[in-house]
């Protein structure tokens, strides 16, 4: 399947369901998506309700979405800021939020062993993170991303500075600086993952159907190709492809993620590069790069240099791009020049989901039966766990600390319309790149110059 790449050819065939929907005419809950936030929520429900009648729709297969793509990190990351947050919500709120988020990267990896236990391991490590500064601006930045947490509670625990040497110690990029270290993160076999969720639910009794086309969400009822289900609750789990259902193209913008994937690395290699203790690591550039050592020593690299498509279209053609591949090429050798004679024979990509403000979601209207959760902006790994739980509970009218958590009942506002959408999504990412151009630069220019940019992309991400 186009797009799929290093981790499609490296999870094993050990796993299928069913091809053709039997139409069960009522189930007490239908899910359509059969990605991280489906998944989790189908096996949520059924660890709280094992007689629940629960039937998951897929219209490619399991994981097919960013759910199988993604970098492989499972992080305590939210896409907007606890300072955003604290002017939206709360300070209370704000730290509530972030701290089930660090819960769910241990609840993920309680997961994980206990699928690993039972024959399907997921390659979950918990090494922790690094972001890595090569300039003073970059510094800057991660310095002052340490000092919010510090103003919020979050102690060095959570997240510290790395000075010269100890950044070093962990990893050998060109130019470093410093680094910041959160261990709240962890490296995961994504694709595995999503297939062991899949196959946790399928044993408690989840319906899981694949090749099975969505044409229509209504109030407790999903109109499929093969025919109509009746549910008590609908959840709604497309994430990137929500913008695809009617009436939606303006909910989300997708937003295309590119990685390259290396033939795997001797110990010499991975010794001028470190990651030891299998850190996932970011660069502090505008421009959103990442990566991580697999557990078959590989290195796994990406990043969000692709074009936005007008329309807010999803295709398979898109997946790949000659460009990016290329880019990514560059910039990993040139962050570490030991991978300059290294052979990157995987490239994939897919459509990860943002919101108008930046910010997840997780709604369910009792009235209409319909609950949806996402908007992740690339941080799903954790976050749609933490998301699936909190359906289970709403739909099974559980009040928790979940269900009071601050992106419960949140909504965006919608996108712009085309060309607007198009014009504006251009120019930030131009700005981004710009900015990041100029923080590699020197003296007072380039850093008026840098400012102005970075004042545009963090306007427009609602920081």
């Amino acid at each position: 399947m186009p797009g799929q790449g290093l981790w499609q050819a490296t999870a094993p065939h050990d796993v299928s369901f069913e091809h053709r929907l039997d139409i069960s005419p009522d189930v007490d809950v239908a899910i359509v998506g059969a990605g991280y936030t489906g998944l989790w929520t189908a096996l949520a429900l059924l660890e709280a309700e094992p007689a629940m009648r629960i039937t998951v729709v897929e219209r490619h297969h399991v994981g097919f979405g960013a759910s199988g793509r993604n970098g492989g990190w499972c992080s305590a990351l939210l896409p907007i800021s606890l300072t955003a947050l604290e002017r939206r919500h709360g300070r209370g709120a704000a730290i509530d939020w972030q701290r089930a988020m660090i819960t769910t990267v241990d609840e993920v990896g309680r997961f994980a062993a206990s699928s690993a236990a039972n024959g399907r391991d997921t390659q979950f490590h918990n090494g922790g993170t690094l972001t890595v500064a090569r300039n003073p601006a970059q510094m800057r930045r991660i310095e002052s991303a340490v000092a919010e947490a510090r103003r919020f509670g979050f102690g060095a625990d959570d997240v510290r500075l790395l000075e010269d040497s100890e950044a070093a110690a962990r990893i050998h990029p060109a130019g470093l600086v410093g680094a910041m270290f959160t261990p709240h993160c962890a490296a995961v076999h994504p694709l595995r993952l999503a297939r062991a969720i899949a196959a946790a639910a399928a044993r408690l009794g989840a319906r899981i159907v694949e090749g099975v086309d969505v044409v229509d969400v209504q109030p407790r009822r999903v109109t499929t190709t093969a025919g109509t289900i009746r549910a008590d609750a609908v959840v709604v789990a497309t994430e990137a492809y929500t913008s695809q259902l009617p009436g939606r193209r303006r909910d989300v913008l997708p937003i295309y993620s590119m990685m390259i994937g290396s033939e795997p690395l001797n110990d010499a290699q991975w010794a001028a590069i470190g990651l030891a203790r299998r850190e996932t690591f970011t660069v502090a550039t505008h421009v959103v790069v990442y990566g991580q050592r697999t557990a078959d020593g590989r290195m796994a690299f990406g990043g969000r240099g692709a074009p936005y498509h007008f329309g807010s279209r999803v295709a398979d053609r898109f997946d790949t791009d000659d460009g990016v591949r290329s880019a990514l090429r560059r910039t990993v050798t040139e962050l570490f020049p030991a991978l300059g004679d290294i052979d990157f024979p995987f490239h994939w990509g897919g459509a990860l989901a943002a919101p108008r403000d930046w910010h997840p979601h997780v709604t369910y209207d009792r009235v209409t039966g319909v609950a949806s959760a996402g908007g992740y902006v690339g941080d799903g790994v954790a976050t749609a766990n933490l998301a699936g739980r909190t359906l289970a509970d709403l739909i099974l009218e559980r009040r928790s600390d979940l269900t009071r958590l601050p992106w419960v009942g949140h909504r965006s506002r919608r996108w712009e319309p085309e060309p607007a959408r198009w014009l504006g999504v251009r120019l930030v990412a131009a700005a981004a790149a710009r900015a990041d151009r100029a923080e590699a630069g020197s003296g007072p220019y380039s850093e008026a110059r840098a400012a102005a940019w970075t004042k545009l992309v963090d306007t427009f991400i609602g920081r």
